[in-house]
């Protein structure tokens, strides 16, 4: 299978997505606190999206029900918004699309809701520095094997498993697109990176093991030692300046 290559208008038609999503985490940031449910976020998350012209690419999504996935404390990704309040010390990742004339862009955020315990800051630090790690990898030249081994020594040099049950992708007119984008790999194998590619990375730590299930709504996936887990997801555009985050907070 061929990766889509994309031009820089086509670029600039994700960055439009991109800025938008990027608002609405920061505006989440704020907004975020014990007492408030996923359902209220879902709700602010899509009437933000529709505010600016986007739409919330996810709701429909192969059948899927929501603006967002709200993911709480165990629960890895594709978490299903409900009403059951955020407690002080729980973790939400929100993982959100937006969709502007077509162009799709992607962009996970964990956040903690009011103060948490050590444990719990070091896996959300190690999980958006190994995201960190992956994007500097994503030059050209490179292979998408690169990404997944910075990602990987990141999480387990400080004692976090890497959940490989769940991969990045290519992003534009599709929400999911090719190549798969691991968060483990060796060093110079896989795929090559060029410009004009545009992926997401997306690498999910958990303190525990990593093997996952899914649960009866067929969305969810927990992890199966109940062990918490963050993840942190932007989108990138592969280009001859380096790596340009597409979903970048300004």
């Amino acid at each position: 299978m061929a990766v889509e290559l994309k031009t820089k208008e086509h670029i600039r038609g994700i960055r439009k997505a991109g800025r938008i999503v990027a608002a609405c985490h920061k505006a989440l940031s704020k907004r975020i606190a014990p007492g408030v449910t996923t359902q209220e976020i879902d709700r602010f998350v899509e009437r933000f999206m529709l505010d600016r012209g986007a739409i919330p690419a996810q709701k429909g999504y192969k059948g899927y029900p929501f603006a967002t996935c709200a993911s709480v404390n165990e629960v890895v990704c594709h978490g299903f918004p409900d009403s059951e309040p955020l407690e002080a010390g729980d973790i939400v990742t929100i993982d959100m699309v937006a969709d502007v004339d077509g162009w799709k862009a992607d962009s996970a955020w964990t956040y903690a809701i009011g103060r948490t315990n050590n444990a719990v800051e070091k896996l959300l630090l190690t999980a958006e520095q190994a995201l960190v790690d992956g994007i500097k990898q994503a030059v050209l030249g490179n292979r998408l094997g690169d990404i997944g081994y910075a990602v990987q020594t990141r999480a387990e040099r400080a004692g976090f498993e890497v959940v490989t049950a769940f991969a990045g992708h290519g992003n534009g007119k599709s929400v999911h697109e090719f190549p798969e984008v691991l968060h483990s790999g060796i060093r110079g194998q896989g795929m090559k990176l060029e410009e004009g590619m545009v992926i997401t990375i997306e690498p999910i730590l958990t303190a525990g093991k990593a093997d996952v299930y899914i649960t009866t709504d067929g969305w969810t996936a927990r992890t199966r030692d109940g062990a918490w887990a963050a993840q942190f997801e932007h989108t990138v555009a592969i280009t001859k300046a380096g790596p340009i985050i597409l979903t970048r907070w300004e």
